[in-house]
C-alpha cells in the first residue's frame, strides 16, 4: 500500500511543504531562532523516550524538564558514532516501538564503519522539502526543471531510501515527475554520462568527484549534447580547483550543499555563494578537538542536532567530524540564517605534522588551484593527496593527455606543486609528486569517488 494514501501523512507532508519550505525567507532571524529553540526542546523530549539517550541523560542526572532554553542544551552529553554503532536496534527508537515501523538507513561508511539509523517516511519528505528549498534558491523548480541526481543507490543507503525505494517512488505514483531522473554513482562513468546526456537535464546534482569525472569525459568529447545550466555538489569537500574545472567544462555555475546522512541538509550556498545554515532543520554547535569546550569565532568540530523526524533522534551528535568555521557576516540574498565561513573537512583526514599539529584538508586542497593559476593552465585533470606516514605525503596527479605537450611542462608543474606543498607543510615532510593514469584509492567499502585527501596517520600520532 502506498502510505501517501494515508490522509494523516499526506496532511503532514502538505503542511511541511506549505509552512516549512519558505520559513528562512519568510521569517526574520529572531523568529527563526525562536522556532529553532521550540523544535530543539521538542526533539530532546522525544529523545528521552529512546533507550540510548535515556541512559545517557540518567547517567548525568539530566531530565528534559531541566532543558528550558538553547543555552541549557550544553548540559546534555554528546552522542558519538560509537554510541550508534554499539546500540541494538531497539535502543535507537522509542520504547515500545518496533524497528519495522521505520526504514533503516546507513551512512556511506567512509571510515570503514557505517552507522545505521531508523527514519520515518515523513522525515524523508521533510528532507526532500529541504532539497526543494535549496534548488529554488537557484531558480530550479522541482516539478518543471529537468533534474538529474547522481546518488549512492546501494541497498539501505539513505539516498536510495529517499530517491529510489521509498519517498520519491511513492510520490511518482501520484505525480508524474518525469522531469526527475536518478542515476547510480556506481555506474561506469562512460555509461553514466551517456545516460545523463539522453535525459538532457538542466540541473545535475552529484558528488564533486563524480562531476569532476564527467567533466573530464566531456572534455574528451563525450556528452557533447549535455549542457546543464547549473550544477550542485554535496557529500564531499568541493575544492576550488575542482569547482573551476567543472564550471569550465560544462560552462555552468556550481553551488555546494553541506549535509550528512544522519542530519540531512545542514547548510547550502545561496546565489551569492555564501553557506547558510538551515537553522530550522538543524541546531549547530562548535566544540574544541577534545569535544569539551564550546568555541565560536575560530571554528571547531561541528556538533549537530536534527530538529525534525521520528525514529532515531540525532541530538548533539559529534560523528560528522568536520572542522567548520562559522561567520559573523550577513548575506543580502534574503535567507535569514547565520553563515558558515568555511568547511575545513574531516578531522580524520587532516594532515598530521611531525609536531602533532593538524592541517585541515581545505588548507591544502587549494594548492593545485593556486599553482594552476600561477602557471595559467588547467593541465591537471584530477589530484589526490595521501599522507602515507608522519613524514611523507604523496600527491597523485592525472595530466590531461591532450595538453601534455603544451606549456608549461609537467615537470615544471610538479616542481611548483612540491614547492607550494613544502611551503605549507614545512621541510620535515617529504613531498612526492606522482603522475598516474587515474586516481584509484578509495575509502574501504565505499563506492563513492576517491576522496581528495586521505591521511593514514591517526590525528593523535606524534
Amino acid at each position: 500500500m502506498n502510505q501517501l494514501l494515508n490522509p494523516l501523512l499526506v496532511g503532514k507532508i502538505i503542511k511541511t511543504y506549505m509552512v516549512d519550505l519558505n520559513r528562512v525567507k519568510r521569517l526574520p532571524e529572531e523568529k527563526i531562532r525562536r522556532y529553532q529553540e521550540r523544535a530543539l526542546l521538542k526533539v530532546i523530549r522525544y529523545a528521552y523516550k529512546v533507550p540510548l539517550y535515556n541512559k545517557k541523560y540518567q547517567q548525568v542526572g539530566i531530565h528534559p524538564n531541566d532543558i528550558k532554553t538553547i543555552e541549557d542544551v550544553k548540559k546534555i552529553p554528546f552522542v558519538t558514532k560509537k554510541d550508534f554503532r554499539e546500540s541494538k536496534p531497539k535502543d535507537l527508537i522509542p520504547v515500545g516501538e518496533k524497528p519495522g515501523k521505520y526504514s533503516m538507513v546507513s551512512t556511506s561508511g567512509s571510515t570503514g564503519q557505517p552507522v545505521t539509523l531508523y527514519i520515518d517516511l515523513h522525515s524523508m519528505f521533510y528532507t526532500l522539502v529541504g532539497f526543494v528549498r535549496i534548488i529554488r534558491e537557484h531558480g530550479i523548480r522541482w516539478n518543471k526543471t529537468r533534474m538529474a541526481v547522481v546518488a549512492d543507490l546501494s541497498p539501505d543507503s539513505s539516498e536510495a531510501r529517499h530517491l529510489s525505494i521509498d519517498a520519491v517512488p511513492r510520490l511518482k505514483r501520484i505525480l508524474p515527475l518525469k522531469n526527475f531522473g536518478v542515476f547510480h554513482v556506481g555506474e561506469k562513468p562512460e555509461r553514466l554520462i551517456k545516460q545523463i546526456e539522453e535525459f538532457n537535464p538542466e540541473f545535475i546534482g552529484a558528488y564533486p568527484g563524480i562531476l569532476r569525472i564527467l567533466a573530464i569525459l566531456k572534455r574528451k568529447g563525450l556528452g557533447r549534447r549535455l549542457e546543464p545550466r547549473i550544477l550542485a555538489t554535496s557529500g564531499a569537500i568541493l575544492d576550488d580547483y575542482t569547482r573551476e574545472y567543472i564550471e569550465k567544462s560544462f560552462n555552468a555555475k556550481v553551488f555546494d550543499v553541506y549535509g550528512a546522512t544522519e542530519c540531512s541538509p545542514i547548510a547550502f550556498q545561496c546565489r551569492n555563494g555564501n553557506y547558510h545554515i538551515m537553522s530550522d532543520f538543524a541546531y549547530v554547535e562548535f566544540v574544541d578537538a577534545e569535544e569539551k569546550e564550546e568555541v565560536s569565532g575560530d571554528g571547531g568540530n561541528i556538533v549537530v542536532t536534527r530538529l525534525f523526524g521520528r525514529g532515531t533522534p540525532v541530538v548533539r551528535y559529534t560523528g560528522i567530524s568536520d572542522f567548520v568555521l562559522p561567520s559573523s557576516r550577513r548575506c543580502n540574498c534574503g535567507v535569514n540564517t547565520p553563515l558558515i565561513e568555511k568547511i575545513e573537512g574531516r578531522r580524520v583526514d587532516s594532515i598530521v605534522l611531525p609536531s602533532g599539529e593538524l592541517v585541515p584538508p581545505s588548507s591544502i586542497t587549494g594548492i593545485p588551484h593556486k599553482v594552476m593559476h600561477m602557471l595559467n593552465t588547467d593541465k591537471i585533470q584530477q589530484f589526490q593527496i595521501i599522507q602515507q606516514s608522519l613524514d611523507e605525503i604523496d600527491v597523485f596527479i592525472v595530466v590531461d593527455k591532450a595538453l601534455r605537450n603544451v606549456e608549461p611542462r609537467v615537470e615544471k608543474i610538479s616542481e611548483k606543486l612540491k614547492e607550494e606543498f613544502a611551503r605549507k607543510l614545512g621541510d620535515d615532510i617529504k613531498i612526492n609528486i606522482v603522475e598516474v593514469d587515474e586516481i584509484k584509492e578509495k575509502r574501504p567499502g565505499s563506492i563513492s569517488p576517491p576522496p581528495v585527501v586521505i591521511s593514514k596517520v591517526k590525528p593523535d600520532s606524534k
